[in-house]
Parts: C-alpha cells; structure tokens; sequence
C-alpha cells in the first residue's frame, strides 16, 4: 500500500471554511429585495416596540437562513446602542422535532443551564409551555425566537401559543416575537387561519436565486476561500449557471464549487478549472440521487427497484404496464400490498422530476393509443446504493 500520511497543502485554499454554510459573511448579496422587506419587519425591535411576528418562506438553499443570521447579527451589534433596549435571541432547528410538544421541549432545554434541562418525554403538554413561558417571562427584555424549518412541526399548537402568549397573558415580562423559516411552500396555506393570522403577521418570500445573483455570491466566498489566482476563467460562471439551471440553490453551487477546488487539491493540479466543475458535478450528483432515493418511500423505491431489475436485463426503456408487473412482483416478495397502477404512475412521474429517471410519451395514435417508456437517468450502481436499505431486506 502507498504511503498514506498526512502532510498540510496549501496550494488551493486560504480559507476553505468560507465555502461551508455555517460562514456567515459580513454582507449578504444577491439578496437585496428579500433584505429590504426582512429588515422592515424588524424594524419594531430597534425602536423597542413589540417585535412582529415574521414568516419566511422559500425553496432550501435560498437564502433564508443565511438573511436571519446576517440580519439578527446587525440587529443584536446595534441593540447595543439603544440603552433601554434588552435584545435576547433563541433559535432553534425543527429538523427531528415533530410535535408542538417536542419543538417547546428544546425550547425550554434552550434558554435552561445545561443542569436544568427537561427530558423529551414525562410531562404533560400544559406544563412543558408553563415552563416554556417562565423561563421567557425570566429572560425578559425583548426576545425573539427563531423556528427553523418550522414545516417539520406537524400540530398547530405551539405555533397558535408562542406568537398569543402575550395577548393571552401566558407572558408578562418580556416582549416576544417569533420568526418561523419554512423550505416547504405550502405550509403556509395547510396552517389553519387562526395560526396564520398570528405567526404570518409579516411574510417574506424568497425565490430562486437566477445566475447572476449566484455568480456575486460564489464571487464573494471565492475571494476569501480561494488562493488569488488559482480559479481558472469561468469556473464561478460554470458553477453559478448549473447552480440557476439545477435549483437556484445558493448551497449547491457553493458545494461545487467547494468540490471542484477539493478535487484540484486531491490531484495536485495549481488550478481550478472547469474540468474540475465537471467531474464535481457528476460526484455530487450522484451523492444528492443516493440520499433522494434513501429519503423517498417505500412503494416508490420499490417501482425503482423495479425498474433497475428491467434495466440489468436490458429491458429497458419500458412501458409503464411492465414497470407496474415487475413492482408487483417485488412488493408481494416484500411481503406489502402492491399500489394502484396510478399510484406506480405518480411515482414514476416524481422519479423522472428528480432526475433519477427518464420518460418519454408516445402517441401511436387510434390504434396503438399513448403510453410512456422509463428508463434509468442515473448508472444501476448509484441507484443500488440508494437503494441499499429496501435491497438487504428483500429476500
């Protein structure tokens, strides 16, 4: 085996953290609407009034949270300025928390000393928002509590009690104000109108980011990440254009971005170039269809499975009637109940979406009628390995 030591390089990178998402970076850019009408809704806190409740809506990898972080940073530096003003923030992540009960939980474990904190389970709902509502009216001042990816909050409660408390007297001694983030576009519409007239006091949207804008913020990261000289013409270009044609996500870019200059260390190569861009997009497209087909359910990994056994018995492209017998076959061997031949049909229509497929439509007209043919976008390797879980429990 060759020698596998370790040795420091810093032919590439003078700050690769710049390219990671926890950087926040002293000015935010491409973002300038979405800022304007943000920082509008804080405006309250400064001239200590009761703060608005906000709701931030918009596609992963937006912005969002990037913009609460940067906004509060400025709001917190100046508060400092404003004598009479006593500025608390809490922020939490609703990822893994699927109740108003859980959620209120690590809100409570948030503002408590290590020592003090509550378990997840044990109490009744009505105490844990007393404890919850003491520890706030302790802090008081004005506090601000940030409910990241608050989608993942499957019951209205917590989100009817929080932004009320006030009203309702649940809190006496601290002015609060709540900021949900949500990844998810129509969670704003399934809230009921009683949740939505008090959390949604004020609303921002953020949209995709187009190439333009993500080319200014590849350019500043790559400004403090890079080397000076080190990235070829066009690689933040490149990077910025399939950044706006894959998503508009800020975060994917950056990742290719930050994968193109790994791969230019790995092989010891004095530039980034857009070689580089390539080879890293492939490499992360490939992760990003491992972990879409690991999070995707159990009926549409099997019409996957499905169709990749099709594909090793070069059987593909195929129509979606011999995708639905092959599925129906591999579910009653997994011991489930086969879905409907549109259920097979919708799954299919979300793979090709997502890339990992392809379908085509064909009309024979009146007598060979319309039908489509799938075939596998992604190599049976990639597909396999998302598909490792559902595979090792086949029999």
């Amino acid at each position: 085996m060759s020698d596998l030591s370790f040795t420091p390089t810093s032919s590439i990178f003078e700050k690769r953290e710049a390219l990671l998402e926890e950087w926040t970076p002293e000015e935010l850019v491409g973002r300038d609407n979405e800022l304007q009408r943000y920082h509008a809704a804080l405006q309250p806190v400064i001239n200590n009034e009761s703060p608005s409740n906000i709701f931030l809506y918009g596609k992963s990898g937006v912005g969002k949270t990037a913009a609460t972080r940067y906004l509060l940073n400025a709001l917190k530096r100046d508060a400092a300025d404003v004598p009479e003003l006593d500025l608390h923030t809490v922020e939490i992540n609703c990822d893994g928390l699927n109740s108003s009960y859980q959620a209120a939980v690590a809100l409570v474990n948030e503002l408590r000393d290590p020592a003090k904190q509550i378990s997840n389970t044990g109490y009744p709902q009505a105490s844990v928002y007393q404890f919850l509502f003491e520890e706030l009216n302790q802090v008081g001042g004005t506090v601000l509590i940030v409910l990241d990816e608050v989608d993942h909050i499957k019951d209205d409660s917590l989100l009817y009690k929080l932004p009320r408390a006030r009203s309702n007297g649940d809190v006496t001694e601290a002015k609060l104000g709540v900021i949900g983030i949500s990844n998810d576009l129509d969670f704003r519409n399934q809230l009921s109108s009683k949740v939505r007239s008090s959390l949604c006091e004020k609303e921002v949207s953020f949209s995709a980011y187009d190439a333009q804008e993500l080319q200014l913020v590849l350019q500043q990261r790559d400004s403090v990440a890079f080397k000076e000289g080190v990235l070829d013409d066009g690689v933040v270009q490149m990077c910025a254009a399939y950044g706006a044609k894959d998503s508009g996500d800020a975060r994917q870019a950056l990742d290719l971005l930050l994968e193109a200059g790994d791969l230019a260390r790995e092989y010891n190569d004095d530039l980034v170039t857009e070689a580089h861009v390539r080879e890293a997009r492939q490499r992360l497209q490939t992760d990003q269809v491992v972990e879409g087909i690991r999070n995707y359910s159990d009926h549409g990994q099997l019409v996957l499975y499905a169709l990749t056994l099709l594909a090793e018995r070069d059987e593909t492209p195929a129509r979606t009637k011999d995708i639905l017998a092959a599925y129906q076959q591999v579910a009653n061997e997994n011991g489930m109940d086969p879905v409907s031949l549109r259920s097979v049909r919708d799954y299919l229509g979300e793979l090709d979406q997502l890339g990992i497929i392809s379908s085509t439509e064909f009309n024979r007209g009146k007598g060979g009628g319309k039908y489509k043919e799938h075939e596998l976008e992604q190599s049976v390797s990639s597909v396999k390995t998302g598909l490792s879980e559902i595979l090792d429990a086949t029999p």
